[in-house]
């Protein structure tokens, strides 16, 4: 077996290949991905479909994103039907998946691929970063799995396989720059998508970060945390900060007929666009009013308890109350029946809010 000039690590050419031959038998089948036989016979895969799904992939599992995924692909399915839909109908359907930015790019994105540049993505990563929502991973991402062409992909998945291959001692992020000088040693020239995703599916169903099933890994005889004993202390990573508790409280009005009284939140900041109950003025820096002061009408508010929503860069906890009112929308806001109650762009947290409020009520998402 051909090596590394002076140690009894594998050369990378050759690992590539291993993890290539390992991917061609146990590749995931996941709706989004041409397999790699069809890839070798000569498909190409959807640009459409692979852009979807990276954008839908950010900060979010497979298991999540499948669904939502074959929902947007049966109601859109292309980027000129994307771009022809209202931004209102995109919100909806991407209620629930979270980061609420990613919509409202994903819809900028298939408005200027489809009006300026003839319904087709641009094939380099520079032209693709050029792009709303599209940054350096998703450039990559996308080059390599739509356009096969030489990109370094690095996700959370190729991260947790690199530093454990070569046991780097670096600590995350700090680490960033030898792993893409890692993974650039492995990139074969050939099949630069398929070893980006099998990157991916080894991350995370082999090099997964407890208990790696190590004696099915294709890298196995190359990985030096395997070498040592030490697979799960890579990698390694800077403590992060405690996230800040901001404090508020939502209120759900219930009209007889069992509506809900909703208003839209503003177009910029946080869940900018997205239907919420009335609620206090919290912020990510700021608290609102947790009590029935903050209420947005006199009614006969009581207590429903209290939820908590973990965003990105703090924790929110809000006092739910609920209260019976039979009055006109005020303005900006709307009554939504119930049986368009679940398909409201209602965000996660809001949900959480609604469900509090009125237990009996199952808050589905449509699709």
């Amino acid at each position: 077996m051909a090596t590394a000039t002076g140690t009894n690590t594998p050369a990378p050419a050759i690992l590539t290949c291993s993890l290539l031959e390992w991917y061609d038998r146990h590749h995931r089948s996941l709706p989004w991905r041409v397999p790699p036989a069809v890839i070798a016979a000569g498909e190409r895969p959807d640009p459409y479909r692979v852009w979807l799904s990276e954008i839908m992939l950010q900060q979010t599992t497979v298991g999540a994103v499948k669904s939502y995924f074959d929902a947007f692909t049966s109601r859109w399915p292309t980027v000129v039907d994307l771009a022809a839909a209202d931004l209102d109908d995109v919100m909806k359907a991407w209620a629930g998946l979270g980061y609420y930015s990613r919509a409202r790019n994903l819809k900028k994105c298939a408005d200027l691929v489809a009006h300026e540049l003839d319904g087709r993505f641009p094939q380099t990563e520079e032209g693709l970063r050029s792009l709303p929502g599209i940054g350096d991973y998703t450039s990559a991402a996308i080059a390599a799995i739509a356009f096969n062409r030489p990109a370094v992909v690095v996700d959370g998945n190729v991260e947790r396989v690199m530093t454990r291959l070569h046991a780097m001692e670096t600590p995350l992020p700090a680490a960033k720059p030898a792993i893409r000088a890692a993974v650039r040693e492995m990139l074969p020239e050939d099949r630069p998508g398929d070893f980006a995703q099998a990157m991916m599916d080894l991350g995370a169903t082999i090099c997964t970060p407890k208990n790696p099933a190590c004696g099915l890994c294709p890298l196995q005889v190359g990985c030096l945390a395997f070498r040592e004993g030490k697979q799960e202390r890579y990698p390694l990573k800077q403590a992060k900060p405690e996230k800040p508790v901001r404090v508020g409280a939502a209120f759900v009005a219930e009209r007889p007929d069992g509506a809900v009284l909703l208003r839209k939140r503003p177009m910029k900041g946080l869940l900018a666009g997205m239907a919420e109950v009335p609620t206090t003025d919290w912020t990510a820096r700021q608290d609102g009013i947790s009590s029935r002061d903050g209420a947005p009408f006199p009614a006969d508010w009581k207590p429903r308890g209290a939820i908590t929503h973990v965003f990105t860069h703090f924790e929110l906890r809000l006092s739910v109350f609920h209260a019976l009112a039979d009055i006109e929308a005020p303005e900006g806001h709307w009554w939504s029946d119930p049986a368009s109650l679940s398909g409201e762009a209602l965000p996660t947290v809001m949900r959480k809010a609604v469900a509090a409020a009125l237990p009996h009520r199952r808050l589905t998402r449509r699709r």
